[in-house]
């Protein structure tokens, strides 16, 4: 059994996940890496230098019920327990009218980011109620998107906003475990799902315009701001974006 904190991070093969990872490996974690592409993760680990070792690859399919809790069986095979969870993975649509959107893309999009955020919860809440000592944290990434839709994002705005009655539920249902469960809302961190920002997107007053982005790491910072209270302490909810980028008032 490990003696150091242990956390498992979703969709820890790009972007914030990958950032995120990598974080909390130096902030004195065990990280397991949760994702669907083995060779993301097993880069991921690399990039973890001389922490690699604290860096643990386990491929999972978030949307699986079956994987997820395979996932979980081999966190506490490993470990003996869980601290924290960071609920990341998510996917967004095509920017495409509403009545235009198919709807086993929308079932897609429904499946990983929201029913995947709720399996990851059920299987971390279970484990965090049954250790010693009791209780851990679970972060939902939320996304701006959770306050204020995009053009032609319907399926990406709905599961983000439904993610935050799901921040809300675990934060209620939970908290005589004594687990803490906040959402964290990024806008317009620099991966490569955001690299389209560079070239122009649709604005709501239909114009296309490129926007501003901000370094990842500083959303990795954040992630490890939050787990570094003590339980007793929660951040319901965090937002970080670029300074400049249209959100309030969208424009």
């Amino acid at each position: 059994m490990s003696s150091l904190k242990v956390a498992l991070v979703t969709g820890a093969g790009t972007g914030i996940g990958r950032a995120v990872s990598l974080h909390l490996a130096k902030a004195g974690y065990d990280v397991c890496l949760a994702g669907r592409r083995i060779e993301m993760l097993n880069e991921t680990q690399a990039l973890g230098g001389d922490l690699a070792q604290h860096l643990h690859p386990m491929p999972t399919d978030v949307a699986d019920e079956g994987s997820v809790n395979a996932t979980f069986e081999q966190i506490k095979q490993k470990f003996g327990r869980l601290d924290v969870l960071f609920n990341n993975a998510g996917r967004g649509g095509p920017p495409v009218p509403i009545e235009d959107l198919p709807t086993d893309v929308w079932r897609d999009i429904v499946n990983i980011n929201l029913t995947g955020m709720f399996l990851c919860a059920q299987g971390a809440i279970r484990m965090m109620k049954a250790q010693t000592p009791q209780g851990g944290r679970i972060i939902n990434n939320g996304s701006i998107s959770a306050h204020a839709p995009r053009p032609f994002s319907i399926g990406y705005t709905s599961t983000k906003h439904a993610v935050t009655g799901l921040t809300k539920s675990i934060s209620l249902d939970t908290r005589q475990y004594n687990i803490a469960c906040g959402q964290i809302d990024i806008g317009n961190a620099e991966t490569p799902m955001t690299e389209r920002m560079t070239k122009g997107v649709l604005q709501p007053d239909g114009s296309t315009r490129a926007e501003p982005r901000m370094d990842v790491n500083h959303v990795a910072e954040s992630i490890v701001q939050m787990v570094g209270f003590p339980l007793d302490t929660n951040v319901q909810f965090m937002t970080i974006m670029a300074r400049t980028m249209p959100f309030i008032g969208r424009g």
